[in-house]
């Protein structure tokens, strides 16, 4: 009866382990443990050079530190902008490493998987060996194995071996169950590392349009000054008159506007419990608030995040409330402005399209247009960062952080 149970618990432990992971490995006739200490060192390698790209990346931040801080100039806002273009550079080369190290990791993983399928086989091997030496003990009874004996030694060795045999079953049902254990853990970890394979890619390609949208940020300036330090002058003056312009109208606006829907007969300027909710998807903020490495500091102080969101992307009201500004400014800088309840107002800016119009009365979540930012495109101002939406939060008509009231 024990050894019927233990054959049980046996058979209920083999696992069949999926081989589609190796289906596309090629797999060489190498030691395992020779080719998994080639993928250490490969891995090792490519953290160094992880290390060396971050160290690059740091002497470009504080060289960024120190332009901003110059007086400004074409000269000095295309070293800015040069600056900004080979840190982007730095960022996907160190993506594209971090690809290359999770890769080689992968390998890793199944070759260890490899490994430890080919040490669970070996083991049930082994314990198939003992189960057939246990049936063929069996087919002979204990009287039998008495008589068959000499004397009561001979029989007692014979009793010691079976118990030795029952001993080993559970030395190799544990080892299986390790074996197991650890099996479950590395297809865990491979798990994860294809999933993490996928979101490097994806932050790969942000930082590609990244770079491309720096490029063309570049690319417009020279096209409008014409490498004119005087032409560069008169655009920041024009696009300092522009942001002025919208920051006195806004301040404006909050307070008649708001006085006037609060004589509303059907007023409804009332704030939501929920809170705000992200204009666009949430994505990379590219510009906090009165963020110190904001290239066009010098004109304004920041008041709003910048959060990347293609050319062209839906924009949500954040909160529900009434229209007080739906600015085109054709290829000027255009915004959207809404006023809530509790003293808030929220201001959507480099806005490509408008669908609303003033004194609308729009609900949280609805679409009051799409977003822009790209240089010399609808709505996006003389001066502009690549497409994003600059986004605004404004307290009784001051600015504050909007990261403070985002989810």
């Amino acid at each position: 009866m024990i050894k019927k149970i233990k054959i049980i618990l046996i058979l209920g432990i083999f696992i069949i382990i999926p081989l589609s992971v190796f289906s596309q490995t090629d797999y060489s006739n190498l030691d395992i443990n020779n080719d998994i200490k080639i993928l250490n060192d490969q891995i090792k390698e490519k953290k160094n050079q992880v290390e060396k790209i971050q160290e690059r990346q740091k002497k470009y931040n504080e060289s960024l530190k120190n332009i901003i801080s110059e007086k400004s100039s074409l000269q000095s806002q295309l070293a800015l902008l040069d600056n900004r273009l080979a840190s982007a550079e730095i960022d996907v080369e160190e993506i594209k490493t971090e690809i290359e190290i999770t890769n080689l990791e992968i390998k890793k993983i199944k070759t260890e998987i490899k490994n430890k399928n080919d040490e669970i086989t070996k083991e049930k091997d082994h314990l198939e060996n003992i189960i057939r030496l246990i049936y063929k003990q069996d087919d002979t009874s204990v009287l039998e194995i008495i008589l068959l004996n000499n004397n009561l030694s001979d029989f007692l060795n014979q009793t010691k071996y079976l118990e030795d045999i029952n001993s080993e079953i559970d030395n190799s049902l544990n080892t299986l169950k390790d074996y197991k254990k650890q099996l479950e853990q590395s297809l865990g970890q491979l798990d994860g590392k294809q999933t993490e394979f996928l979101n490097q890619k994806i932050k790969l390609e942000e930082k590609i349009k990244s770079l491309a949208a720096e490029k063309e940020t570049k690319n417009y300036i020279l096209e409008q000054t014409k490498v004119s330090e005087r032409e560069y002058q008169n655009l920041i003056n024009t696009a300092k008159e522009e942001q002025q312009a919208a920051a006195s109208e806004i301040a404006n606006l909050e307070k008649s506007v708001r006085e006037k829907v609060e004589n509303l007969p059907d007023n409804k300027l009332e704030f939501n419990d929920s809170g705000l909710i992200w204009p666009v998807p949430k994505n990379t903020i590219t510009s906090l608030f009165h963020d110190p490495g904001y290239p066009f500091r010098y004109i304004f102080e920041h008041p709003a995040v910048d959060i990347k969101a293609a050319q062209g992307t839906p924009l949500k009201v954040a909160a529900s409330g009434y229209v007080a500004r739906a600015k085109d400014a054709g290829k000027g800088y255009s915004y959207i402005m809404i006023v809530h309840g509790n003293g808030l107002s929220t201001v959507y800016g480099h806005v490509s399209a408008i669908y609303v119009k003033e004194d609308d009365y729009v609900v949280q979540g609805q679409i009051i247009g799409k977003s822009g930012g790209l240089p010399g495109s609808p709505g996006a101002g003389q001066l502009t960062t690549g497409p994003h939406l600059h986004f605004e939060v404004r307290l009784n008509g001051i600015p504050v952080n909007p990261l403070e009231y985002l989810p």
